[in-house]
């Protein structure tokens, strides 16, 4: 099939990005490593021998980053619809976060553990479709928010990716009450024409 115009330039920045480069370098799966790292050196999310859950895990960089912040006598557990190559010291489990199969499977994994962070980098499949694809964005969202109402400890962490428009005010406003402080972040990693955005909810309450 013949390339168009958007996926050429889509290639031609993506071999010339400085972060692409940096994480060949670095031995990370993906740029995004960098989205996390970032925010963590602002926000301090890791402490050694946490318990993180990694949501919309695949290729794996968000894991290489937390497992390397937490070591190797924290925990990771790992989810993705896709496979994700094995990482040392993380769990991965394939599987549809939407599905409540998947949910006890995590929860199995825990072990009643309870987590200390929850980081996800989640994204529908896009349609094309603006409002189709930003409503299947906030579901996600919302999937991750209510995991961490009922696993995340008290003053834990919840890092959700998401995007700009149609009912992203909303969920921000749902994630208020629960959290000290919500912040949102744009990573100067992060594409400027991206419409994505991080969602923090910092210090879980104990409610």
């Amino acid at each position: 099939m013949k390339r168009t115009r958007t996926s050429k330039t889509w290639m031609s920045e993506h071999v010339s990005d400085s972060y692409v480069k940096q994480a060949q370098i670095d031995g990370y799966r993906s740029r995004a490593a960098y989205k996390l790292i970032e925010i963590d050196e602002k926000y301090s999310l890791f402490k050694q021998r946490m318990t993180v859950i990694d949501l919309g895990s695949a290729p794996g960089s968000w894991s290489q980053v937390a497992i390397k912040k937490i070591g190797l006598k924290g925990n990771v557990i790992a989810l993705d619809l896709l496979e994700m190559q094995p990482i040392k010291k993380v769990e991965f489990i394939q599987g549809d976060f939407r599905d409540n199969k998947t949910l006890i499977e995590i929860e199995k994994r825990l072990n009643n553990l309870e987590v200390d962070l929850v980081i996800s980098d989640m994204a529908p499949n896009i349609s094309g479709i603006k409002v189709v694809d930003q409503s299947a964005a906030i579901y996600l969202n919302e999937l991750a928010l209510d995991f961490s109402c009922n696993w995340l400890k008290p003053n834990g962490h919840l890092l959700v990716k998401s995007f700009i428009g149609a009912d992203f005010d909303s969920f921000v406003n749902s994630v208020k009450p629960l959290f000290k402080k919500v912040i949102r972040i744009k990573p100067s990693s992060s594409r400027d024409r991206s419409s994505e955005i991080f969602v923090l909810g910092y210090e879980k309450l104990n409610t």
